[in-house]
C-alpha cells in the first residue's frame, strides 16, 4: 500500500506541475541579476538569465515531458510491429529485420545527435524522431524475445492449427502476451530518453538555450549548483520523481494484473 501511494505521488507531482504550471506561472522574463539568492519576491532565487526560478520551473515541465512521451510513443509504434514481424514471419523476415536494426545499434546515440547538431538539423521536429529511432532496436529485441517465449509459441502453434489468420493471432494473442515486458521496458526506457533529450538540448539540437524546459534549465544553471542550488536541484528532483514514479506505478499495475490473471 505504501509503495503504491508513493509511486502515484511521485508520478503525479511532476505531471500536475507540467500541466498546471504554465497556467500558474507568469511571464518568463528577466526580473533581476543572474543567480540571486532567494527572497520574498523570488522564493527560489533567479536563474542564469535573471528570471524568477519558480516561474521557470512551473513553465518548464510540459516541453520535456511532452517530447519524452512523443519520442517513446513513436519508438514503440515502430518497434512493436517490427518485433512481432521478426518473431512470427519466419527466419528470413527475422534475419532481415534484426540485421537491419543492428546497423542502427552500431551507432552511438550521442554521436548521432552530435552529427545532427553539426549539420544544422535542430528542433523538436528532428529531435523526437531521432531519439525514437535510436530506441527502436532495443524495443524490437524485447518484443521479439517475448513473442518467442516457449509458452507464447505453443499457443501460437495451436491457434495456427485452428486456422486463425496471422494478423489475428499477432494482434489478438501475441500483442497481449508482450504487454508486460513492453510496459516494464517503457518504465526503464523513460530515463534513457530523458537523458538523450537533455544531452541533445545541451548540444543545441533541441530547444533553444533560453527555454524553461527542465533539462535545459539544469544544464544552463549547473555552474550555480552551490551558489543557487534550488534552480538546479528542484527540476532535477522533478525529473527523478517522474522516472521513479513511472517505474513504481508500472510495477504495481503489472503485479495487480498477474494477481487477477
Amino acid at each position: 500500500m505504501v509503495s503504491r501511494a508513493l509511486g502515484w505521488s511521485l508520478l503525479a507531482i511532476p505531471l500536475l506541475l507540467a500541466v498546471a504550471g504554465p497556467v500558474l506561472a507568469g511571464p518568463v522574463v528577466s526580473v533581476g541579476a543572474p543567480w540571486q539568492a532567494p527572497d520574498s519576491a523570488h522564493p527560489l532565487g533567479t536563474d542564469v538569465l535573471g528570471r524568477d526560478a519558480l516561474t521557470v520551473i512551473l513553465a518548464g515541465g510540459l516541453p520535456v515531458i511532452g517530447m519524452t512521451v512523443a519520442a517513446l510513443l513513436l519508438a514503440y509504434l515502430i518497434g512493436v510491429p517490427l518485433g512481432l514481424v521478426a518473431a512470427g514471419r519466419g527466419r528470413r523476415a527475422d534475419e532481415t529485420v534484426m540485421r537491419s536494426l543492428d546497423l542502427v545499434l552500431a551507432f552511438p546515440s550521442l554521436l548521432v545527435l552530435m552529427v545532427l547538431a553539426a549539420t544544422g538539423h535542430r528542433g523538436p521536429g528532428v529531435l523526437i524522431p531521432a531519439v525514437a529511432v535510436l530506441q527502436v532496436p532495443a524495443i524490437t529485441r524485447v518484443v521479439r524475445a517475448a513473442a518467442l517465449a516457449p509458452g507464447c509459441r505453443t499457443a501460437v502453434e495451436a491457434l495456427t492449427l485452428q486456422g486463425r489468420s496471422w494478423w489475428r493471432i499477432q494482434l489478438g494473442y501475441v500483442a497481449r502476451h508482450v504487454t508486460g515486458p513492453v510496459a516494464t521496458d517503457a518504465g526503464t526506457r523513460l530515463g534513457v530518453v530523458l537523458y538523450l533529450l537533455a544531452s541533445a538540448n545541451f548540444l543545441g539540437l533541441g530547444l533553444p538555450a533560453d527555454s524553461p524546459d527542465w533539462a535545459v534549465v539544469i544544464e544552463r544553471n549547473s555552474e550555480a549548483l552551490y551558489t543557487a542550488p534550488a534552480v538546479v536541484l528542484v527540476p532535477a528532483a522533478l525529473l527523478m520523481a517522474l522516472c521513479v514514479g513511472t517505474n513504481l506505478v508500472t510495477d504495481r499495475l503489472l503485479a495487480a494484473r498477474r494477481v487477477i490473471a
